[in-house]
Parts: structure tokens; C-alpha cells; sequence
């Protein structure tokens, strides 16, 4: 019975990198091997064990066999026999089928330290193509590392290509997708994970409403990239520089699905687009079972975000009612994500990156603004409606003298 310490870990131990979690491989045990020792069995689809005092995963080592579609469309072989070489076998990535033994020597059959010198995601075997869940995760290490040079082998993204052609990619369940989801959404250089699945054709089986927006025109004088899916991508690059929250990312990723469904002959005119993508986002949401945070904030960016762009201009009410939609005077208010969402949208076109976006601060400023204290006007009013509409005319008042005196609107 012999243990290493295998997958991320060690990539990440060579990359040097921190290393938060750790996984262990057990060759030559049994199942009942490891309960003996007091291991706790957790794995649903193939043996996995709790470390009875440090809680981390051991697997036993395994081989695969494709019966069917999906990634739970294996029968595996978790003898005794199986070899530490045939276990990183049926691994994703050369860089991940490496381990390191008790003794701190290095097992690297496939070549993966190699490929982490010349910063390539490659994988280890055709066994790659049986799993559709690996084209999700090599996309997610590309948005990981793509900040230190890594690009996927070309024969790699053939494979994946190849797969998503085969109808492998129509497979992935909700939870896997939105799983990965978020670790992308997570990673250093998110826009990354979509430029390949773009590449491989994999974009349009697993977020339709993304795909749709590539060839879709905008106005050049407000755009100067023109396509829509370049500019949603641009402001996911800039969303990943304002804030690590991958509901923010999310939310300014999504934020203008309603330009997909512009009829051709408004182009480059996207009217109403705000409120046309409310249900395609809703649908988006629907499938991946995304969480109520994720869901709200996204409706409020893509509703909202040219109120937010236009903040300066609009009219004390307007503001006022506008800010009560997006919840910016509820307890645990996302002003802040809402309004970091939506200044990655305005600096996510070509040639704005480093422009300023005076907006942000307005807006905060009128929120706080707002924040009245309406004991004395609704003290002597009955509940009910007559005290909401005493306190948005505070509101109002507050936030219309606030913006008399603010120091933009004074130079204008």
C-alpha cells in the first residue's frame, strides 16, 4: 500500500504556487483496506475516503471504462492492482497526472512538468474525449494561467472540437456546468475560459445566449469594437480588474443577452434591449440553477445599467425610483457590485479602458443622499402607502439638492 500526493497540488507546488487543498492517490489498498484504518468512505461514482484526522481525500487508484454519455458514464476498476501510472493515466491534463510520493520523488510518466515549462495545456490520452466535463476544466485553466503564457496544444483543442461536434458537450449537467462556472468566473482572467470554448465550438452548446452575440453589430461611435460578444467579453476583463466577486463578473458578462434578439434590420440600434434580455437571462438562470445573489444582481445590471450610465442626467425622481429598484436602500444593499458591474460595462470597449467614470461616485452620493429620516413627516401618518410616498418625496428633495450641489454638476 503506497500513497501520493497527486493532481493540483503538485502542478501547483511546481508552478510555485500556493497550494490550499490536497489529494491523495492509495495504490495496492482495497476498500475495506481503508476502513480498517479508519478512512471514512465519501465517494458517490468511484472510492473515495476522508483521512480519519486530516479530512483530506484519498482515492484509491482506478482505471475507467466509457459505457455511456456524461462524465457519470464510466464502469471503474478500483483493484488492487491498478498501477500508479495507469491512474494518471485517465487524468485531463499532463500538468495534473503527476505525483509525488512519500519520499518527495517525482512521478511524471506523461510529460507534464515538461509541458509546465513550455506552458501547454495538453492532455494525456485519448481517454480526454470520453469525459465532457474536461472541456469545461481546460478552459478553466486557461482563464487560470493564461496571465503566465499557457495555451492549450493545438492537438488538444482539436479533441475538444471533435467532442463538442460529437454531441459529448450536450451532455454536462446543470450542476457541472455552473460549477465550473464559478470557478472560472474565479480565476485571474475569466474571459479566457470563453475564448476556448468559443474555439472549439463549445460555447454555443453550453451558453447559447453568449454565442449568440458574436456577429451582432453596435453603433461604432459608442462601440468601437462593433460585435457584441467582443464587447461583453471586454467587459468581463474589466469587471475581473474592479472586483474578485464572481457574481459582479457574472453580472457584467451577462448584461446585454438582450441585443441578441434585435431584429436584423434595427442594426446597429439596440432599443430596449435592456428589458428584452430579462427573460433570457431569467431561462439563463433556469437552466444552470443559478442562486437567487447571481440572479438578482445580473436583472439589476442588465435592467439598470444605462440608468447607471446616464445618473448625472436623469431627474431627482427618476434617480430616486431608480435606486429603490436595484435595493439600495434594503439593509444589505449591492450598490457597490451593481454599480462595479456597470462601470466594467462603460470601460469595456475598445479605447475606454482607462477612461473615468464619474458615475460611480454620483451614484453613491445619491444614495447616501437619500438615506432620510422620515420619523418626523410619517410619524402621524397611518400604514400604509401614505408613508412610502412621504418618504420618496424626502428622497426626492434630499437627492435633488444633493445634485444642485455637487461638484460635477457645478462645472458643467
Amino acid at each position: 500500500m503506497k500513497t501520493y500526493l497527486v493532481g493540483g497540488a503538485v502542478r501547483d507546488r511546481l508552478l510555485g504556487f500556493p497550494v490550499t487543498e490536497q489529494d491523495w492517490v492509495v495504490v495496492g489498498a482495497t476498500e475495506q483496506a481503508m476502513l480498517e484504518r479508519g478512512f471514512k468512505p465519501v465517494g458517490k461514482y468511484f472510492p473515495v475516503f476522508l483521512h480519519p484526522e486530516t479530512q483530506e481525500e484519498y482515492a484509491l487508484a482506478r482505471t475507467e471504462r466509457k459505457t455511456g454519455h456524461g462524465y457519470t458514464g464510466f464502469s471503474v476498476n478500483a483493484a488492487a492492482d491498478v498501477s500508479l501510472e495507469d491512474d494518471l493515466r485517465r487524468r485531463d491534463l499532463t500538468i495534473n497526472a503527476m505525483a509525488l510520493d512519500e519520499q518527495g520523488l517525482l512521478h511524471d510518466p506523461y510529460g507534464g512538468q515538461e509541458d509546465l515549462r513550455l506552458r501547454v495545456l495538453r492532455h494525456v490520452s485519448p481517454a480526454f474525449g470520453e469525459d465532457p466535463v474536461r472541456i469545461l476544466r481546460v478552459a478553466r485553466f486557461a482563464a487560470r494561467y493564461a496571465h503566465l503564457g499557457f495555451t492549450v496544444a493545438a492537438e488538444t483543442r482539436e479533441l475538444m472540437h471533435d467532442m463538442t461536434a460529437a454531441g459529448e458537450a450536450d451532455y454536462l449537467v446543470a450542476e457541472r456546468v455552473w460549477a465550473e462556472l464559478v470557478k472560472a468566473l474565479s480565476e485571474r482572467t475569466p474571459a479566457a475560459f470563453f475564448h476556448e470554448l468559443r474555439a472549439c465550438g463549445a460555447l454555443r452548446s453550453v451558453f447559447p445566449e453568449l454565442d449568440a452575440l458574436f456577429g451582432v453589430p453596435q453603433p461604432e461611435q459608442y462601440h468601437p469594437e462593433i460585435d457584441t460578444g467582443v464587447h461583453v467579453l471586454m467587459v468581463l476583463e474589466q469587471a475581473a480588474r474592479l472586483s474578485g466577486k464572481p457574481e459582479v463578473r457574472l453580472a457584467a458578462l451577462l448584461h446585454d443577452l438582450g441585443k441578441a434578439v434585435t431584429p436584423s434590420r434595427y442594426w446597429p440600434s439596440h432599443h430596449g434591449h435592456e428589458v428584452k434580455g430579462l427573460p433570457i437571462l431569467e431561462a439563463f438562470c433556469e437552466r444552470l440553477r443559478a442562486p437567487k445573489a447571481f440572479k438578482v444582481l445580473a436583472a439589476h445590471v442588465m435592467e439598470y445599467h444605462t440608468h447607471c450610465h446616464r445618473a448625472r442626467e436623469l431627474r431627482p425622481a427618476t434617480l430616486v425610483d431608480f435606486l429603490q429598484a436595484i435595493g439600495a436602500f434594503k439593509p444589505h444593499a449591492k450598490l457597490e457590485d451593481f454599480i462595479l458591474a456597470c462601470e466594467a460595462d462603460a470601460r469595456g470597449r475598445l479605447g475606454f479602458t482607462e477612461r473615468d467614470y464619474p458615475q460611480a461616485d454620483f451614484l453613491r452620493g445619491a444614495a447616501r443622499a437619500a438615506e432620510v429620516d422620515a420619523s418626523e413627516v410619517t410619524r402621524d401618518l397611518p400604514p400604509g402607502p401614505q408613508v412610502g410616498a412621504a418618504i420618496r418625496e424626502m428622497r426626492i428633495a434630499a437627492v435633488a439638492d444633493y445634485k444642485r450641489h455637487w461638484p460635477g454638476e457645478r462645472a458643467a
